[in-house]
């Protein structure tokens, strides 16, 4: 049993049915009813154990081994203190189900704490016999858990998973000392090994076996047959805990051919309620859990996969794997503590969903454009990544069922996940958006945006659709900016009905180089009449925070007079130049007067800087319709 490569990559199917352990060691007893505790959990417990063979439950008189259980060790001749027998789980030993979504793990781990003790476990380099290296592993451990860190430690970097053996399970050895000699095995061997050298160092340790979603698992799939995964528990401080070191070690690529070591922190003592996401025991007590699953919950349950809580996701909605579309759209969303990015892909590609990002998580609407079944995967990266975990991750995956195609909700190919405004957006110094979702509709294919910008930043804007009917230059001029102080507002002119992407990018006005994109949002008009001329054309000379009140539309109708009024500061005197040349007055920082159009195709505002000079330089372009 092992796990896929984690990074959302496709696992092959096993043979349904068949042993993906080669030798499997005695089975788990059958499921049992556990344990009635009576009295308060400290000292002697006396618990009714109900035994299906046996028709007369036993009473059975057992000592609670806590902190105090060093004492009931003896010694054997090795100089190894002897382990009493596994106790099995009693009610002390249950975690709650579902998942509190406090802690990863099943008792508090200090990770920085055992940064010696890890790499001193990593050095160990002794194959002589199993006794050997754990006399060694445990010069530098003092507690049980520092002694069980030591073991997994040791198991998780220098056994490998071995696909060769895997696929030829005659051959193959589980014992201790065979593992040890070869530096691999499969599950069953790696789970033996832990067994025993946890024994020799004096600590209860029990190989468990079931059904494990590993390499090879399909969403929704049932498990049918013999277990085909192992995995351990170990006993510390007065409670069992899970681990499983084969998964802890890497994994294996998709044909099953190649083992990668890539440690795994998750499933160390791992969260009961999170550990039965993909490790279902033979007996059901191991669960370690109250209420416990039942095979068919843990079938039906979603997957997800270690690296979904590594990055801090708490939750994903729905909770079940497979979606039906309603009315072509099915809706997912992902819960986390903290800013993280998303990304999605549906049958490979990000175009037929709407993906908002939330500060605690994101939403997901899905259009699928094809009838039938679709895989969807979600990734996750952290949004302050090092640069060692700048990948995005596969945390979890959805099979989408649609039935009926919306075509109405079909996306232009230039529109960038994340839509709309986020604390992504935010960070990069849009503030306050007066539009927060992602999708604008208008009916007259007009609609303005506005946002208080941080320090220093400079905005490009563009407008793009599917089809040959706006070329870039023409996608800029469909967008007007206006700036007031730390405001900005963004006018948009659709030039027909459609599915448009307004897209923004910024840069520091600081920066002399490219601009960066931020975000986009989708802007929908049905409303066919609608046909807005772009804005002006704007030159160099024409500063950010100087305002056109009109005329806004850059085509001017022909033989008219036109009114002229725009906000500008700092220059000595404007004009307007058509046939002939209009100035402009100055009124309370306006600069207002009339044109008339005719016997001209363009017209250009014009601007003297310094009335000492005769130097004009153009600062806006617009056209005349034709006669």
């Amino acid at each position: 049993g092992l796990k896929g490569d984690g990074n959302g990559n496709k696992r092959s199917q096993p043979p349904r049915g068949t042993d993906l352990n080669g030798r499997r060691g005695p089975t788990e007893p059958c499921e049992q009813t556990p344990p009635i505790t009576l009295g308060p959990d400290k000292g002697a417990q006396v618990t009714v154990e109900i035994h299906h063979e046996d028709t007369s439950p036993q009473l059975i008189k057992r000592l609670s081994l806590g902190k105090g259980s060093q004492s009931l060790r003896g010694h054997d001749n090795k100089g190894f203190q002897k382990t009493e027998a596994p106790r099995s789980p009693g009610a002390k030993d249950l975690h709650t189900y579902p998942w509190d979504k406090s802690s990863l793990k099943s008792m508090p781990v200090d990770l920085q704490q055992f940064k010696k003790l890890d790499a001193y476990a990593l050095k160990v380099d002794v194959k002589t016999s199993v006794e050997e290296l754990v006399k060694a592993l445990l010069k530098q451990a003092r507690t049980d858990l520092e002694k069980v860190r030591a073991i997994w430690m040791w198991i998780c970097h220098h056994i490998e998973y071995d696909v060769v053996g895997y696929h030829n399970k005659s051959q193959l050895s589980s014992k201790p000392r065979d593992v040890l000699q070869m530096g691999k095995s499969i599950c069953e061997g790696y789970a033996e090994l832990f067994e025993h050298m946890c024994s020799l160092a004096g600590i209860q340790c029990k190989k468990l076996s079931g059904h494990a979603k590993g390499h090879g698992y399909k969403t929704g799939q049932t498990f049918t047959g013999d277990s085909d995964h192992a995995w351990n528990a170990v006993y510390l401080e007065g409670r069992w805990h899970l681990l499983d070191s084969t998964w802890g070690s890497g994994s294996v690529d998709d044909s099953f051919t190649k083992f990668t070591h890539r440690y795994n922190e998750f499933y160390f003592l791992t969260h009961p309620a999170l550990f039965i996401n993909n490790h279902f025991p033979d007996n059901s007590n191991w669960q370690l859990l109250k209420p416990t699953l039942t095979l068919k919950e843990f079938e039906n349950n979603m997957l997800h996969n270690s690296n979904f809580y590594m990055l801090g996701l708490l939750a994903a909605h729905p909770e079940t794997p497979i979606i039906q579309t309603e009315n072509g759209k099915a809706s997912v969303s992902v819960e986390c503590r903290s800013g993280t990015l998303f990304m999605f892909k549906l049958k490979g590609t990000d175009e037929h969903g709407l993906m908002t990002l939330k500060k605690y998580g994101m939403n997901l609407d899905i259009y699928p454009q094809k009838t039938g079944s679709h895989k969807l995967e979600i990734f996750a990266k952290p949004s302050k990544a090092e640069a060692s975990d700048d990948v995005y991750k596969c945390v979890v995956e959805y099979v989408v069922e649609c039935e009926s195609v919306d075509e109405a909700m079909r996306f232009p190919k230039d529109l960038h996940q994340p839509v709309g405004p986020s604390w992504f957006s935010e960070r990069q110094g849009f503030l306050q958006p007066s539009h927060r979702e992602p999708v604008l509709h208008t009916n007259d294919g007009r609609c303005s945006l506005t946002f208080t910008l941080g320090k220093d930043i400079s905005v490009l804007t563009s407008l793009h659709t599917d089809g040959s009917s706006l070329t870039e230059d023409m996608g800029r001029r469909h967008v007007l900016q206006i700036r007031r102080g730390n405001q900005i507002e963004l006018k948009v002119h659709l030039p027909h009905a459609g599915n448009f992407v307004l897209k923004i990018y910024s840069k520091k006005k600081s920066d002399p180089g490219n601009y960066d994109y931020i975000f986009n949002y989708l802007i929908r008009c049905l409303n066919t009449e609608v046909k807005w001329p772009a804005f002006p054309q704007s030159y160099s000379k024409w500063l950010q925070d100087y305002e056109i009140l009109e005329p806004l539309s850059g085509l001017l109708p022909a033989n008219r007079n036109v009114h002229f009024k725009l906000k500008m500061h700092g220059i000595a005197k404007v004009l307007v130049q058509a046939e002939d040349t209009y100035p402009l007055t100055h009124n309370k920082g306006f600069w207002e007067g009339t044109c008339n159009t005719s016997g001209c195709r363009e017209v250009f505002v014009m601007v003297h800087e310094n009335a000492n000079h005769s130097f004009y330089s153009h600062v806006l372009k617009y056209e005349v319709e034709a006669q």
